[in-house]
């Protein structure tokens, strides 16, 4: 079986654009590969942080994974397995600086950073971060990751990052991950359907997938239908954001009867937004559930992560002598 690596940074709530855009996914793949993912918590230190928040945040992120069906074997905490750092460093070394100007989430992450403060503290490890990056998936020799066209160029720098060592070394040594691409449901903002469903916008912007239902219901109800935006004769951005929520939870009964609706002049927003709430409810509160269950036993659950990470941190040991050897360290 091929190997899979795909991790998340522990920034707090999952919503359903994360779950339907990746997670969902990781749950399936476990079937076909063998599969590693990470809790990214040395990522999150590249913007500014709360240190309590940060350790705290890694561990709902953990259990949240869990309570979508994650099996714990295949799951690890970054800042568990220090060798990630190391291998970072050395593939660093094989890395040029026009390579990482060239990445335009740092540049993202500037402006961000200087919409609010234009003296803003902008760090090495967010400057370099896409090469911690490559360490985490070259280190488990990842055959493949499961991305989204967005995140095309990281992948990119990893397989050139992969080939320059090999070839600088002279040994065919870290496999060339191949992306993993999968169908996935473009989910829209409730407040906002012309923009992605993002925390970073504000809690009217995203869908908590272990929301509690009255507050769910109450986003859904009160999402954007017609922006004044739409052309004569096309659904407009919110109508069709609420359809494909109600086909992404697999509704279909309720997504074609509405959608008759709708071909007919015949839809009310109202008996729409009904649908997709009871649509949403019924896929997370399994979610919710299972949280429950693993959070009155969260002294075991945590323990079995630490198990996990420590075996799984094996592997990159493994790897790491190898490339300590390879590279002219000592050993």
């Amino acid at each position: 079986m091929k190997n899979v690596l795909s991790c998340v940074q522990p920034t707090g709530d999952l919503h359903l654009g994360n779950y339907f855009g990746a997670v969902q996914n990781w749950v399936k793949l476990q079937d076909e590969y063998n599969c590693l993912y990470g809790v990214v918590d040395y990522h999150s230190m590249t913007m500014p942080y709360n240190a309590t928040l940060l350790r705290e945040n890694t561990w709902k992120m953990v259990f949240y994974l869990l309570a979508c069906g994650i099996k714990p074997e295949n799951l690890f905490i970054q800042s568990l397995i220090p060798e990630h750092i190391e291998l970072s460093w050395i593939l660093g070394c094989t890395t040029s600086y026009g390579e990482l100007t060239r990445m335009t989430q740092f540049k993202d992450k500037v402006d961000q950073l200087h919409e609010t403060d234009k003296d803003a503290f902008v760090s090495l490890g967010l400057f370099a971060y896409p090469v911690l990056q490559a360490a985490d998936i070259l280190i488990y020799h990842a055959d493949y990751v499961p991305i989204g066209k967005d995140q095309e160029q990281h992948l990119e720098l990893s397989r050139n990052i992969a080939q320059r060592f090999n070839h600088q070394f002279g040994k065919e040594y870290f496999v060339h991950p191949a992306p993993l691409y999968t169908e996935t449901p473009k989910i829209l903002s409730p407040a906002d359907p012309n923009k992605k469903m993002s925390k970073s916008l504000g809690e009217k912007h995203y869908i908590n997938l272990f929301g509690e239902e009255d507050r769910v219901r109450k986003q859904i109800k009160s999402a954007v239908t017609d922006t004044g935006e739409a052309v004569e004769g096309e659904m407009s951005a919110g109508v069709k954001n609420l359809f494909e929520l109600l086909r992404a939870s697999k509704e279909m009964d309720a997504h074609d009867s509405l959608m008759a609706d709708y071909l007919s002049n015949a839809l009310r927003y109202s008996d729409l937004k009904e649908g997709v709430a009871n649509a949403v409810i019924k896929l997370i509160n399994p979610f919710r559930e299972r949280l429950a269950i693993l959070q009155v036993d969260e002294k075991n659950v945590k323990n079995q992560i630490h198990e996990a990470s420590a075996e799984i941190r094996k592997r990159a040991q493994q790897t790491l002598r190898e490339v300590r050897d390879i590279t002219g360290l000592i050993v």
